[in-house]
């Protein structure tokens, strides 16, 4: 029996990082089949470039890159907001083709004439504007800690019979500078997000779902920040005048095992752009 995909207007996810060990690619896949939307935003690091490796780039990851390739077949609008692990992509900035743009920015006019200014986020990050080198270098460690991890959670499950364990959260929390970070990015974003009279300011790159109203002396702004696909696997979704925050539950984890994988064509980046432009020039025509 086929599921009824949810109705949705806009959608947002950030910090896939497509290409890397810690991307869950098959959660998000999952999750992208449950809804229909109107409108979806790519919020930065979906494919991580500064990370990409040829020779890994499992099936799953492919498979993501497929989907959203076929949503825009369908007339889906999808916007592709660069973030720094694929920075590489500003230079294509205002690039279209046919429902699919990239941009560094978006504004969204919603219902009741309020606006959401949405955008990665990395430009409030002083590593990335000074020592991008240890940024680089501070991805490559989560990456590997988030193999570990997974490891450790493996052998939690299967031998000792015990729960899920976080070791990137676990420090994060233990870390006061950590904590003082992501205070002052949420802080940064709503000032400027209220200077600027937009009613929501929706961002990524810290890898911490939240939806929170803050209050300064010269206005109050809801802050929103749609989380990653490598640990928290959280969206945010727009519908009918109301923000919510997605996260993918044991239940949805259940529910993904029950469902037959797709049999997927072997194919590669250069195949899979061949047959978009293919698409696109069908429906131009």
């Amino acid at each position: 029996m086929i599921k009824e995909k949810r109705q949705v207007d806009l959608i947002v996810i950030s910090d896939v990082h497509l290409g890397t060990y810690g991307c869950r690619a098959k959660e998000l896949l999952h999750y992208l089949k449950s809804v229909k939307p109107k409108t979806i935003v790519l919020n930065g690091d979906i494919i991580d470039i500064w990370q990409f490796s040829k020779n890994y780039w499992p099936k799953s990851h492919m498979k993501v890159i497929k989907y959203l390739m076929n949503c825009l077949s369908k007339g889906v609008k999808v916007y592709y907001i660069t973030g720094n692990h694929d920075e590489m992509l500003r230079k294509f900035e205002g690039f279209k083709m046919g429902s699919f743009q990239i941009v560094n920015k978006v504004v969204f006019e919603l219902e009741n004439n309020e606006k959401a200014w949405i955008f990665h986020g990395d430009v409030f990050d002083v590593t990335m504007q000074h020592s991008k080198w240890l940024a680089k270098m501070g991805a490559i460690g989560y990456d590997s800690l988030i193999v570990i991890n997974s490891i450790a959670n493996w052998v939690s499950e299967k031998v000792f019979n015990k729960g899920k364990m976080s070791f990137s959260k676990k420090i994060k929390n233990s870390v006061k500078g950590a904590v003082k970070f992501i205070n002052n990015f949420e802080e940064t974003a709503a000032d400027i997000g209220i200077s600027n009279q937009y009613q929501y300011v929706v961002c990524g790159h810290i890898h911490h779902p939240e939806m929170r109203r803050i209050e300064q002396e010269h206005g109050s702004i809801m802050y929103l920040n749609s989380g990653d696909w490598i640990e928290n696997l959280s969206a945010l979704e727009y519908h009918k005048g109301a923000w919510s925050l997605f996260r993918f539950s044991d239940l949805e984890r259940a529910a993904m095992l029950n469902v037959p994988e797709d049999e997927t064509d072997e194919m590669n980046i250069r195949q899979l752009f061949n047959q978009m432009l293919a698409e696109f020039n069908l429906r131009s025509s």
